[in-house]
């Protein structure tokens, strides 16, 4: 009965960090995207300031957090004109993306997309449901049966960041499916490069879904911008009815943001210095490591935007994760990520400044280019 899902992947990663946790002066571990920096004071106090709470939280979002999101998505995104209606708070973003299927009421026959290189939790939410999981990112090669629909921009763990044209062709054929576009999009906040300093384009975007929210949904995440993941705060925001259906689905089930966390997210979002503050870190750490990730000479494809570099050797990617854990290094291997993925790795850049200064020094040292 337990057997729709195969083993979690990390536990295929154990011994490759064992291998790695050999290495003198220890494992250098890079394999996953947790934020390891504190929660800024501002959110902590917030918390602190609400943990007086002894009744049931509103599943729907109380109307301070609901406002909350969309001065939000109006200010940092450049999407007007939500309404609170269209917000809803989840636990964690994981949480809806792997339970939205079965939500939705999909099950055999019904298709779930995803995209070629797709973070692990949208072929988990077609599995508790039986639907089929397909993977494909041309919007005319999608399916006639497909129901739901999943783009990540950022995405993770590629960092691709997708246009506003590209966004509009896959809501335009979406539409024409009478399918639910649902956007991840839990690393805007971290564009590099070109995006650096650019609003990354939102699915609710008008000038990609028009001046219509039908059909589409958005998910973020305060995990990454705001070092939130042990609060486990995100929200989805899209079209008004299929909030409402959602809501009324989560209250029968119980599942609930506590009323503390919804408070913590309202002080995170309205705060931009803490996230210019933490992409800066992220971006000296990013910058160390893609210099010594090049030297020892893997190709870094895409990684616009997100915590991610994504690089390849040209050889097989267990190959390559062993070959890292010679070093001491773990990575994450790209068949974690689908089938398009099977020669290249995951370098995460949230390990702290002295994790990611000894990994570089490692690939560095490894070809005999040590810095003083």
């Amino acid at each position: 009965m337990f057997d729709r899902l195969p083993e979690y992947p990390w536990e295929q990663l154990k011994p490759y960090s064992a291998k790695a946790a050999l290495h003198v002066g220890g494992a250098v571990d890079l394999s996953v995207g947790s934020p390891v920096d504190p929660t800024p004071a501002i959110i902590q106090d917030a918390l602190n300031a609400s943990s007086n709470a002894p009744g049931y939280p509103s599943t729907g979002g109380s109307p301070e957090f609901k406002a909350a999101v969309v001065e939000w998505f109006e200010r940092r995104r450049g999407v007007s004109g939500l309404k609170p209606e269209q917000v809803m708070p989840t636990i964690g973003s994981k949480e809806l993306i792997s339970w939205l299927p079965l939500l939705m009421g999909l099950g055999p026959g019904d298709v779930v997309v995803q995209p070629k290189v797709a973070y692990t939790a949208y072929v988990v939410g077609a599995a508790l449901c039986g639907a089929e999981i397909i993977s494909e990112d041309d919007p005319a090669k999608w399916p006639a049966n497909a129901k739901l629909i999943w783009i990540n921009s950022p995405g993770n763990p590629d960092g691709r960041v997708l246009d506003v044209h590209e966004m509009k062709a896959a809501v335009d054929r979406a539409r024409e499916l009478g399918a639910l576009l649902a956007s991840d999009e839990c690393y805007a906040e971290l564009g590099w490069g070109q995006w650096s300093d650019k609003l990354i384009p939102s699915v609710l975007d008008p000038r990609v879904c028009g001046n219509s929210h039908d059909g589409v949904l958005a998910v973020y995440s305060l995990s990454k911008q705001s070092n939130m993941a042990g609060y486990r705060a995100a929200f989805a925001v899209g079209e008004a009815s299929l909030i409402k259906g959602l809501v009324n689905l989560r209250m029968h089930s119980g599942l609930n943001t506590p009323g503390p966390v919804q408070r913590a997210m309202v002080v995170a979002l309205g705060d931009e210095e803490h996230v210019a503050v933490e992409k800066e870190i992220y971006r000296e750490r990013r910058e160390v490591l893609l210099e010594a990730v090049r030297a020892y000479g893997f190709s870094v494809a895409e990684s616009q935007a997100g915590l991610y570099l994504w690089a390849t050797l040209g050889e097989d990617c267990w190959k390559t994760v062993d070959r890292m854990a010679d070093l001491g290094i773990v990575v994450v291997p790209g068949t974690f990520y689908g089938e398009s993925s099977t020669d290249f790795v995951r370098f995460s850049i949230t390990a702290t400044d002295d994790k990611i200064a000894e990994g570089a020094r490692r690939l560095r040292d490894a070809i005999g280019l040590s810095k003083a």
